[in-house]
Parts: C-alpha cells; structure tokens; sequence
C-alpha cells in the first residue's frame, strides 16, 4: 500500500526509507520544506532494522548514541539495543513526524539519470513510472543486498543454507552442526546467541580475529 498520492514531479526525492531517508524526511519538515517524497521498495519502514531480523541481532554502537539528536530515546533496555527495539525506536519516529505522508512503499527506484541541461533528474520506478526530481537523496545504505559467497558445490549441500538477513525462523536450529561464514557483526551476533542451542557452531573467517563481550 502506497501512503501519498502518485505526483510525477517533485523537488526533492529520497530513496530509501530506513534510517537515513527518515532522518532527513524529518529535517526537510523542521525546515518547512513539504515538496519532497520518500520512495521505499519494501512495504515498510526501517531499512537494515526491518530487514536482519536473526536471532541476536543488535547495534555495535552505544544506544544512546544510536538515536536522533532531536528525538533521543531515554529508556533503552540495553546498552546494546537488540533489533526489535532498535525497530520500535524507528516505527514512533515515523508516527511522530508524520513520515507517511510523504512516503510511497513498494516502489523501487530501477533507474536514476540526470539531464544536465535541464537540472533535473529523471527516475524510472515500477512498471516504468517516471518521476522528475530537482533533488535526489540516496538513503538506500549498503546493506539491502545480501552478500552471498559464491561456494562450488553448495547446490550439492542437503542441509539448510541461508544468508543472515533472510533467516528462516521456522528451522529449528537446536541439536545442529553449523558452520557460519564471515566475522561482520552480523554474523558475531548471531553466534553469540546459537551457541546456547545449536550442538556445534564452525566460524569461518579469511583473517584472524577475536570477539569479545558486549554487554
């Protein structure tokens, strides 16, 4: 569901809407400015928080810090927020600040060009919509694609593979042997939390690293 109404120009365009395109989003309106719209290809907000969902997941930087300067959140449960709450944190900012309103969900950015002579940028959306923008804001973030490493003979593997940011909570970890690729801090997470219930966990790394506590 879309929640603004389609327009084919608009002055400022912002794709994405996690972190990021909120955060500006928010400041565009402290300053007065309404010509402006978010487009999301998800059917909510988030971003990173909507999408990585495993078990274990949270933020590497302290809680407190992991907030807006004008919109703090106080009463953080940890000191390391786990990603449910990170999320909640997300969902009242949207709500606060009127953030829908300015937003268009499902609608994926395919192509972005800019007329020079016109100083306007030209953007290709689904089922090939046009959209005309003066401004563009890339808020996508780096981490929407999942980084699979190519394995020679994965396909020939019986058990279960899947990549962290599309966990399947319906397989049932407990008793299993698993073996984890990368040391990212997806994946130190994660660990950290199989461990009370998988039977053996395989950490595989290309450079030698620790991990240490952080509660």
């Amino acid at each position: 569901m879309n929640t603004t109404k389609k327009n084919n120009t608009t002055k400022i365009a912002i794709i994405g809407a996690g972190f990021g395109g909120i955060a500006m989003a928010i400041r565009l309106q402290q300053q007065g400015i309404t010509d402006f719209i978010i487009l999301e290809k998800s059917n909510d907000f988030g971003g990173t928080w909507r999408e990585n969902q495993y078990p274990g997941a949270a933020c590497d930087v302290q809680s407190h810090m992991y907030s807006l300067s004008y919109a703090p959140k106080a009463d953080w449960s940890k000191r390391y927020a786990e990603a449910p709450e990170i999320f909640a944190y997300i969902q009242q900012l949207v709500k606060e600040f009127n953030v829908p309103a300015f937003t268009r969900l499902n609608t994926e950015v395919k192509a972005a060009h800019y007329d020079e002579k016109r100083c306007r940028w030209a953007l290709t959306l689904n089922e090939d919509e046009q959209l005309e923008a003066q401004y563009v804001i890339f808020a996508s973030g780096p981490l929407h694609v999942p980084q699979i490493p190519k394995i020679s003979g994965i396909e020939k593997f019986k058990g279960k593979v899947f990549h962290s940011s599309q966990w399947d909570h319906s397989y049932n970890l407990t008793g299993k042997n698993v073996t984890s690729i990368g040391t990212g801090g997806s994946e130190c997470y994660s660990v950290h939390s199989r461990n009370r219930s998988t039977m053996q966990t395989a950490l595989c790394n290309a450079a030698h690293c620790s991990l240490g506590d952080s509660t």
